[in-house]
């Protein structure tokens, strides 16, 4: 059971209170943002809460037990701590969020009611909405592995055994041009083939992108460089001359660790495995039903 601000409690039993909401963001990278919906900035909790912020929230909801509730909080972008480009490049994804009911009056007087993660942000009209997830979701994340014909480890991780650093599986070179918001031309070291870098990653190391990296959906030649489609848009644009990084990336096909990383000792899938079409079809006489392997 949760022990209320016995201060606070004896306030909140008054017939009028002077209460608000506060919300304490903890970023991924150690950031650590306060805010509040009142008119002016409060302090209490080793933390600045910012006024003006332009920040309201739903009706809170919880719930008995391991459910995992929803709510939502709403702000402009009207202070500097929150950009649209931030958002944009998932700066707030997966953070902590801590919400207080505070006496205004009286900041020593508050009680941390709800620790949620930040979900879902949408971005409209020059605000956004953010889901906040109670931290029970994480339960229902699926665990374990599953059975299936391609690789389940993450490409360079441990269970994977691949070194990405590898030499001739990433290359450094400069952006040349910006074709769309999915596509770039980059003038690159090394005699790369087309599609050598999709499901890869490219990183920017300069620039106003420096630092954030966006999937490779593939690469292909171009006069004046390497033409590279990225999977999703990019929000801020880069600018010829700055500087990134690409690196080879996997499809988690048995034939792709085999013959590109020579990596298949450490494969992670079931490649033997048949499909459903196969598992159910009969015997047509065309087909081998010997119990021999199916994929060599």
């Amino acid at each position: 059971m949760r022990a209320m601000n016995a201060a606070l409690q004896a306030h909140l039993v008054q017939d009028a209170t002077t209460v608000c909401h506060c919300w304490r963001l903890v970023l991924k990278n150690g950031t650590v943002l306060g805010f509040t919906e009142h008119d002016r900035d409060l302090v209490f909790a080793g933390t600045h809460f910012l006024a003006a912020s332009g920040f309201s929230s739903s009706g809170f909801e919880a719930e008995d037990g391991l459910s995992a509730s929803t709510n939502e909080v709403v702000g402009g972008f009207s202070n500097d701590a929150i950009t649209e480009e931030a958002l944009a490049a998932g700066d707030y994804d997966g953070a902590r969020v801590e919400v207080f009911l505070v006496n205004w009056q009286t900041p020593d007087q508050h009680q941390i009611m709800q620790v949620y993660e930040v979900g879902e942000v949408s971005r409209e009209g020059g605000g956004f909405s953010a889901e906040l997830r109670a931290i029970t979701h994480r339960l229902s994340q699926p665990q374990g592995r599953s059975f299936t014909r391609r690789c389940d480890a993450v490409f360079g991780d441990a269970a994977c055994g691949f070194n990405p650093q590898s030499p001739g599986f990433f290359t450094t070179g400069t952006v040349a041009a910006v074709e769309t918001d999915t596509r770039i031309l980059v003038t690159a070291g090394g005699d790369f083939s087309e599609g050598f870098f999709a499901h890869g990653v490219l990183s920017f190391e300069s620039g106003n992108l420096a630092g954030h990296r966006f999937d490779i959906e593939t690469n292909a030649l171009s006069s004046g460089g390497m033409r590279i489609d990225l999977w999703l848009p990019l929000e801020s644009m880069p600018q010829a001359g700055d500087q990134v990084r690409l690196m080879a990336g996997c499809d988690k096909a048995f034939s792709t660790c085999r013959n590109k990383f020579a990596n298949h000792l450490n494969f992670r899938g079931f490649p033997h495995m048949p499909g459903a079409d196969f598992g159910y079809s009969y015997v047509n006489g065309e087909s081998t039903h010997d119990g021999s392997p199916i994929f060599k």
